[in-house]
């Protein structure tokens, strides 16, 4: 261990070496996507939301610092998860973005020198903005035609939702019908909640005919709204806040606040307590305000959201990745509860992570009965001293399992041991080591499994994460499936998931007669896995498990090469460094050296590029769809921006360019078709000259997109 080396997760960020950000981004993108999907699949979340904001919130700091080693499977790139199959299928025609979050009055400064530094304003440029509440509830978008409620449905995972259109329409707050001068074409988004009053009679009434007693509101109404049955729904008590819009045929104010007021003579209820700030003092009192507020509201709310109230300065803002930058979710602290830690247990990851989780005496915080809590890694441990029998302090911070913050010593047993972590692997006795970073030479904060290929829980991890939602997505076929059938021997590879089907027809010992199965069941899992013999090549990537790659460097790399055939050829290439295919792979604008490097080493190892081929044998990756705007004049063009930009920001200029179909690298290679220099420009530009590439002025690239 380093001497005096702070715990991974609580380490400030702008601390942190490349090696341990890589490795906490990991942690991140693991622990809120378990999470997402049991706030948006499960209703049954084990975090309050100002402890899961304050994950996502870290996250979106080292991606700031390190941009280069954004995970594919980044949460900055997700809203929410994917919708059921239950229900029918709604794509959004404007996706329903999550926000970025504020946890104190520095954060709202800074949410406003954003977009202060991002449109290019004067100090003295006042940017108005919106205060509401942030209701705690069940997103929802309604699509009107004509004025007539046509279609509801789910946030789902923001670009597709679920169709709940019948559920919908049972609550009282949502018209069928708008009044007056309508669109013809609007979709209303608010959010479905249920008030404290309410949910009270709800469980009391539950009680005395000796069903089912509910945890709280928001659970309650995002269940009440997920039923199949609309009578069921119609029998729930809910109630609906309109605050924004999607699809809209013709704007009918140019401002937020004026947009809100046009929604409500529509016949739809907004927030009463929402406000238009002039400056961030009146933003830090619309909160105060609605703070002192919160206990007396009837009903849950866990911060305040500001949103710029202009709507052609949201336009220019656009978003960055889930979330627009015209907006941000200030919330309320977190919640904290005293317990014993019963014992530390290690759990191996499918990166071979050793990762500490404390088995705690159940107890209820913010409404939610917790009884696991992550530990992080085996320096967090020795920092807060952390022992089996000790009576800690834990917090609902944001991980998919809450943290432990402190230990209260007062009350630790006499006969207390510390901790030792283990030096070998709990699932195969192979040895498990802390790497040294090649280029700084400092000790890796996880400690590793070094069996990778003989490690079981490595592997079941990584059949896991092949199938789960964001990757193969197989129905039928989740954690404990997966962990069943690894033991039994009937899939041990990607590959064996669908030979399952032909096998089984084989075997005497069929998949039909196992506990929990049956025919319906078994035809249904057969089903869902042939639906996924064609794959979108970004999931494809992602569901390889490559380490450092998530969702989001998956969608780069597909849209960089089109097809898995060029992917693979390109990265068995860009094992030489001094290529041309390594130049490229690095000058992906999201993808750095330490992402390469994991991509290349993976398919540099012959065990891997086996099991590649006996997948590929059984399912066929798409090609990434193409740019929308082929008549572009840089669409399918590598773009490169230099120098400083004098009309734009350089982020802007960049989401300008994706949006008409070019790629943007962050260095210039043989493959670059185009340089935008501004003033400043040094070692791009000499390099396009010297490799004979298009450069151009700002001026230039305007007058070239139009």
């Amino acid at each position: 261990m380093v001497d005096g080396a702070a715990s991974l997760a609580e380490k400030p960020v702008d601390a942190l070496s490349e090696a341990e950000a890589a490795d906490e981004l990991g942690r991140l993108a693991d622990e809120i996507a378990a999470h997402d999907r049991r706030y948006y699949q499960e209703d049954a979340p084990t975090v309050s939301d100002a402890e899961y904001d304050a994950l996502r919130l870290r996250n979106a700091a080292i991606e700031e610092r390190f941009p280069y080693l954004k995970r594919a499977d980044s949460p900055s790139e997700r809203i929410g998860a994917a919708p059921l199959e239950a229900f029918g299928e709604v794509r959004h025609a404007v996706p329903m973005l999550s926000l970025g979050n504020a946890f104190n009055d520095d954060d709202v400064v800074d949410f406003l020198a954003r977009v202060r530094r991002y449109l290019g304003l004067s100090a003295d440029t006042a940017i108005i903005c919106t205060a509401e509440p942030k209701i705690d509830g069940l997103s929802a978008t309604l699509r009107y035609e004509n004025g007539v409620l046509t279609v509801g449905a789910t946030r789902g995972d923001g670009t597709v939702g679920e169709n709940i259109t019948a559920n919908l329409k049972t609550i009282a707050e949502i018209p069928d019908r708008l009044q007056g001068d309508v669109p013809g074409i609007v979709e209303i988004r608010g959010e479905v909640y249920m008030t404290h009053a309410d949910f009270q009679a709800l469980n009391a009434r539950q009680e005395a005919e000796g069903k089912q007693i509910y945890v709280n509101p928001r659970n309650t109404a995002a269940g009440s709204l997920r039923q199949l049955d609309a009578s069921v729904t119609a029998s729930r008590p809910l109630k609906f806040f309109a605050y924004a819009w999607g699809e809209i045929s013709m704007l009918p104010a140019d401002t937020q606040s004026g947009m809100v007021e046009t929604i409500a003579s529509w016949g739809f209820k907004i927030n009463p307590l929402m406000r238009v700030c002039r400056s961030a003092d009146e933003m830090l009192r619309a909160y105060s305000a609605i703070e002192m507020e919160r206990s007396s509201l009837g009903y849950d709310i866990d911060g305040v959201v500001y949103k710029v109230d202009r709507l052609d300065w949201q336009q220019r803002l656009g978003q960055v990745s889930r979330a627009p930058r015209w907006a941000v979710a200030h919330k309320f602290p977190a919640e904290k509860a005293v317990t014993l830690l019963k014992d530390i247990e290690i759990q191996v990851g499918r990166t071979g992570a050793l990762t500490p989780v404390a088995k705690l005496e159940p107890v209820t915080v913010g409404g939610v009965s917790v009884s696991n809590a992550t530990l992080h890694n085996e320096d967090e441990i020795a920092r807060k001293d952390v022992r089996a029998g000790d009576t800690v302090v834990i917090q609902r911070a944001g991980d998919v399992i809450p943290q432990v913050l402190e230990v209260v010593l007062e009350k630790r047993p006499e006969d207390s041991k510390p901790f030792k972590f283990p030096t070998v692997c709990p699932a195969c006795g192979s040895h498990a080591v802390r790497e040294i970073h090649p280029k700084t030479g400092r000790e890796d904060v996880v400690r590793r499994c070094t069996g990778s290929l003989i490690c079981p829980a490595q592997a079941v991890e990584k059949l896991k994460h092949f199938v789960s939602r964001n990757a193969f997505d197989i129905e039928g076929l989740g954690s404990k499936q997966v962990e069943a059938f690894y033991a039994e021997g009937r899939i041990m590879s990607p590959a064996d998931i669908f030979t399952l089907q032909a096998r089984d027809a084989r075997s005497l010992k069929k998949l039909k007669d196992k506990e929990g199965f049956g025919e319906t069941s078994v035809k249904n899992l057969f089903a869902s896995i042939d639906a996924r013999r064609s794959i979108a090549l970004h999931r494809l990537i992602y569901a390889l498990g490559i380490r450092h790659v998530g969702e989001t460097t998956a969608r780069l790399l597909a849209r960089s090469y089109g097809s898995f055939q060029a992917f693979r050829a390109a990265m068995i290439a860009a094992s030489d460094h001094e290529s041309d295919a390594w130049a490229e792979l690095t000058g992906i604008d999201g993808v750095g050296e330490v992402v390469a490097e994991a991509i290349v080493e993976f398919f540099k190892e012959a065990h891997n590029l086996t099991a590649l081929d006996a997948l590929l044998q059984q399912v066929m990756p798409e090609e990434a769809e193409r740019p929308a705007r082929i008549s572009s004049p840089v669409a399918g063009k590598t773009v490169v921006f230099t120098g400083s930009l004098e009309k734009m920001s350089r982020q802007e200029a960049k989401e300008m360019a994706e949006r008409m179909g070019a790629k943007v690298s962050g260095s210039v290679s043989k493959k670059t078709d185009l340089v935008v220099a501004g003033p400043g420009a040094g070692s791009k530009l000499k390099k396009a000259e010297e490799f004979g590439v298009e450069v151009i002025d700002e001026d230039g690239w305007l007058e070239l997109v139009g």
